[in-house]
């Protein structure tokens, strides 16, 4: 993530990042499938594999993106203006940027929580110059709860506001491109592309609204799929499926790295032992790594 150092203060100065911005304007859009399996089902059974939520449907990058560039160009054809879209696809704090815009106030988690729609939507950005009127912040209202704290599976959120992104599983199954530690290996459980768990147990989901977005509807059966199904996909298989989805830019290594691990934590049965043997000698030493930590894992069956 040596992105957030790299851009330095250019993060918290849009005028920096965009010459002439005066204002930004953040919208948010939900995103949980309305259809999709129970997630703690799950995640309860150590055969199937779990992916956020988010991540079922189309690439929110290119959805949310068109969505504001529509916008955008409603706000010129009315005004005479510069304006440029984002959503995070660039240097751009968000969280603070809609806390600010009165979308929500950042939880103990991070990420931005809203009294009326909870967690589950994505955030965009306009940046433009043009003096708009400028809303009030939101209030925090996360109270005493620390139930995010207490359910993150690696202990990534060290303090209420503090998220330690080596620890956290999103980071692990996605922007880490190495190996996973050995240590967190174990913690990640059937978790082979984010993990949503501080958002289950936060009690201002109960309030969150299910899409309407067709293009986030789930895609290929990922909410609810086995463990060893996916790890059998080839490369070609990978493209074919995954195109078009957020998960495709992780790529077909890390996509069988993290599925290796999931099955390492997974019961000891035949044929999950009989997957991790088809890929013992992969071309890739990566993936090769984490079938033999896999493989020990269930060296009695």
């Amino acid at each position: 993530m040596d992105y957030m150092a790299k851009h330095g203060v250019k993060r918290a100065r849009p005028a920096e990042l965009i010459p002439g911005t005066l204002r930004v304007i953040s919208v948010r859009m939900n995103y949980y499938p309305e259809h999709a399996k129970d997630t703690h089902e799950v995640l309860a059974d150590g055969t199937r594999a779990f992916l956020s939520r988010y991540a079922l449907g189309r690439d929110y990058h290119k959805v949310l993106r068109n969505r504001l560039e529509k916008l955008a160009q409603q706000i010129r054809d009315a005004a005479e203006c510069q304006c440029r879209v984002f959503t995070d696809s660039a240097p751009v704090l968000e969280v603070e940027l809609a806390q600010k815009a009165h979308l929500g106030w950042r939880g103990k988690h991070t990420l931005l929580l809203s009294r009326e729609q909870g967690s589950w939507f994505f955030i965009g950005e306009i940046f433009i110059d043009l003096p708009l009127p400028v809303d009030a912040p939101q209030d925090n209202h996360c109270g005493t709860c620390r139930a995010c704290i207490d359910i993150c599976p690696t202990q990534a959120i060290v303090a209420p506001y503090q998220m330690d992104a080596r620890r956290c599983i999103s980071y692990l199954t996605i922007e880490l491109k190495d190996s996973i530690p050995l240590e967190l290996r174990p913690l990640i459980g059937n978790r082979i592309y984010g993990c949503d768990d501080c958002q289950l147990v936060c009690p201002w989901n109960r309030f969150a609204q299910k899409t309407i977005e067709p293009d986030f509807a789930v895609r290929h059966g990922l909410d609810d799929v086995a463990l060893t199904e996916l790890f059998a996909w080839d490369e070609t298989t990978f493209h074919a499926k995954l195109a078009g989805s957020p998960i495709h830019r992780i790529g077909h290594e890390q996509w069988l790295r993290n599925i290796a691990v999931a099955l390492g934590n997974a019961p000891s049965t035949r044929d999950v032992v009989t997957a991790l043997q088809m890929r013992a000698q992969h071309s890739s030493e990566l993936v090769r790594e984490h079938v033999e930590w896999a493989l020990q894992r269930h060296s009695t069956v």
